[in-house]
């Protein structure tokens, strides 16, 4: 595997389309701190780190009117081609509507939380 932030936004987007309650990815600090994002803003209920001898995040997939939370979820900068932007030209999903996930100097965070803060960086992915 050589994109495991793809591969878990694959997971997530897979498991979703058949309404699994949740899905298990192996464990990194950068897909954790997605997944808390993704937590955070509403778009999955829960994400937690199991301990064990491999280390692995349960996300808890969220539902509503059997619909998933998440009607897309799309990785931008790629192993063979890295994405960066500045402050000023911060991507704006869906007229607002989604996010995008940007790594800065400052840690991981969305698009709005980088505007306010006036960071730019690298564009991981967008959700709506």
């Amino acid at each position: 595997m050589t994109d495991p932030i793809a591969d878990m936004l694959t997971r997530i987007r897979n498991a979703s389309a058949i309404n699994m309650p949740e899905v298990v990815i192996p464990f990194s600090k950068i897909k954790f701190e997605v997944a808390k994002i993704l937590a955070e803003e509403g778009y999955i209920k829960d994400a937690k780190k199991i301990e064990d001898n491999y280390g692995q995040i349960v996300i808890q997939l969220k539902y509503e009117n059997n619909q998933p939370a998440i009607s897309n979820i799309k990785r931008i900068s790629k192993v063979g081609r890295r994405v960066y932007v500045g402050k000023e030209k911060l991507p704006n999903v869906l007229n607002n509507l989604g996010i995008a996930i940007i790594t800065t100097s400052q840690g991981i965070m969305t698009n709005k939380k980088a505007k306010k803060l006036g960071l730019g960086g690298e564009i991981i992915c967008e959700v709506y």
